[in-house]
C-alpha cells in the first residue's frame, strides 16, 4: 500500500504551535496542538516528531505552509513552500469551512483579530495585541485562580441567572474587579458570566469599532472552545456564531490549503527538508544591518553553527541570502 499524498501547515504562535496534514481531497487527517512555552524551536521539533510517529510512515509530504508570529522561523528550519500571515491563513480556511462567510471573530492565546470578508476577499481587518483581555492565556489564568478548570469556565457561565457587571477594558482591571466582586460575596457563576460578557465588550469596542459584523459570522482560535463567550457574542451581535469543527488549528488547516494549491501551480518537489533534519542544533541570532540609516534588526537563523537563513530587512538585501554570505557581510553588528 502506498503513501498516502500531505500537505502540512504549521502555526507557531506566542502561546501555541499547531501543525496539520490534509489530504489531496483537503480533508485535515492529523492535527496536534502543543504549548509553544517561549521555545518555538523546540516546539517545532517536537510537533513534528510526534506527528512522524503518527503518521510518518503512510504519508508523503508534497508541500508545507507556515504561518503565525514564528511562521519565518518555521520556514527556516523545515523548509516550507509557503509562508503566510495569519489573517490570510484565517480567511482561507474560514472560506473552506463557510464559503460565504461574511466576519472572522479570532480569539488565540494572546492576541485577538476581526477579519472582513465581502466577495470571498478581505477587505478589513484588525489586531489587539496590546492588551491580553479575552484572550485564552487571560482566561486561563482567571480559571485557576478563581479555582476551576479552563474546560468549565464557559459551564459556571451559563449557570448564572444574575449577571455581574465587570470591567473588562484591560486585564488588570478586569482582575481587579473580579477580585473586589467576590470579596463582596457574588456568586462564582454570576461573576464569570459577568467577566464573558465585559471581554465581549471589550472586543467589539476595541477590534470592531465601527466595524459592521455581518453574517455570516466564524469564531475561530482557543477560545472559541468557550461557551460562555461563545453565547456573549451571539447575545451582543444578535446573530448565530459557527464554530467550525477544527476551530482550534484554522491557522495551520488555512496555510496548508495555501501550500497545497501553491505546489499544484509550481513544478518540481517540496521544499520540506524531511523529519530526519530536526535532529541538528538550530540557534537564532538576532544582529543590527548597517547597510543605511533604518538599522534593521536582522534575525539569522543557524544550523550546527552554520548561517542558513536570515529576515528583517526592509530591502531584502538579506533575506534572499543564505550560508556563509550572511555571516561575513561587514554590514553585521552584533
Amino acid at each position: 500500500m502506498g503513501k498516502v499524498n500531505c500537505y502540512m501547515g504549521i502555526d507557531v504562535g506566542s502561546v501555541s504551535t499547531n501543525i496539520t496534514l490534509i489530504d489531496e481531497q483537503e480533508n485535515v487527517i492529523e492535527k496536534l496542538y502543543l504549548r509553544t512555552e517561549g521555545q518555538p524551536i523546540e516546539s517545532i521539533r517536537a510537533g513534528l516528531k510526534d506527528i512522524y510517529k503518527r503518521m510518518g510512515m503512510y504519508v508523503s509530504i508534497c508541500g508545507v505552509g507556515t504561518t503565525g508570529s514564528g511562521r519565518q522561523l518555521a520556514a527556516a528550519i523545515i523548509g516550507a513552500d509557503v509562508v503566510k500571515n495569519e489573517i490570510t491563513a484565517h480567511a482561507i480556511a474560514s472560506q473552506k469551512v463557510i464559503p460565504d462567510v461574511r466576519t472572522i471573530i479570532e480569539i488565540g492565546g494572546q492576541d485577538s483579530k476581526i477579519i472582513l470578508l465581502k466577495n470571498k476577499i478581505v477587505y478589513d481587518f484588525a489586531m489587539n495585541t496590546v492588551c491580553a483581555a479575552g484572550t485564552g492565556s487571560f482566561l486561563d489564568r482567571q480559571a485557576s485562580r478563581i479555582g476551576i478548570s479552563i474546560e468549565d469556565f464557559g459551564h459556571y457561565a451559563l449557570k448564572s441567572q444574575i449577571p455581574v457587571r465587570i470591567a473588562g477594558r484591560c486585564a488588570v482591571f478586569a482582575e481587579s474587579d473580579m477580585i473586589h466582586k467576590q470579596q463582596m460575596g457574588y456568586l462564582r457563576e454570576d461573576i464569570i458570566r459577568g467577566l464573558c460578557d465585559a471581554l465581549v465588550r471589550n472586543y467589539l469596542a476595541n477590534l470592531a469599532n465601527g466595524k459592521k459584523l455581518e453574517a455570516p459570522i466564524v469564531f475561530q482560535g482557543g477560545v472559541a472552545a468557550n461557551i460562555g463567550i461563545v453565547k456573549a457574542f451571539e447575545k451582543a451581535l444578535g446573530l448565530e456564531i459557527i464554530i467550525p469543527k477544527h476551530f482550534d488549528v484554522m491557522g495551520a488547516y488555512g496555510v496548508a490549503l495555501l501550500a497545497k494549491e501553491q505546489m499544484q501551480y509550481r513544478a518540481g518537489k517540496s521544499k520540506f527538508n524531511g523529519f530526519d533534519k530536526l535532529n541538528g542544533d538550530y540557534t537564532a541570532v538576532s544582529r543590527e544591518c548597517s547597510g543605511c540609516s533604518n538599522c534593521c534588526e536582522i534575525v539569522q537563523i543557524s544550523l550546527n553553527n552554520s548561517p542558513v537563513v536570515c529576515w528583517g530587512d526592509k530591502c531584502g538585501k538579506w533575506s534572499g541570502q543564505q550560508g556563509d554570505n550572511i555571516s561575513k557581510s561587514e554590514e553585521f553588528t552584533i
